[in-house]
């Protein structure tokens, strides 16, 4: 995975991350809005969980567990 590759992929994850760990600890009052919404905390959060997540991904792409190519390949011939 080239740095290009890994940027998109981290910003993919991160998205993905922070609206799952945006509604975790809101207090909302009688009208449905958040209290106290951490945004700050929940950026953090999400920057460390993506982190994670991102390393994982770049260790299983790079021992060649996942081969995006090799997948290519294989649909490339059973389509043909």
């Amino acid at each position: 995975m080239n740095w290009f590759t890994g940027i998109i992929v981290y910003f993919l994850i991160w998205w993905v991350v922070v609206f799952t760990v945006l509604p975790f600890g809101l207090k909302r009052d009688k009208t449905g809005k958040p209290e106290h919404p951490h945004i700050g905390r929940a950026f953090l959060i999400t920057t460390a969980i993506s982190a994670l997540l991102w390393g994982a991904l770049y260790l299983l792409i790079d021992a060649d567990i996942i081969s995006f190519r090799e997948m290519a390949a294989v649909k490339a011939e059973e389509t043909t």
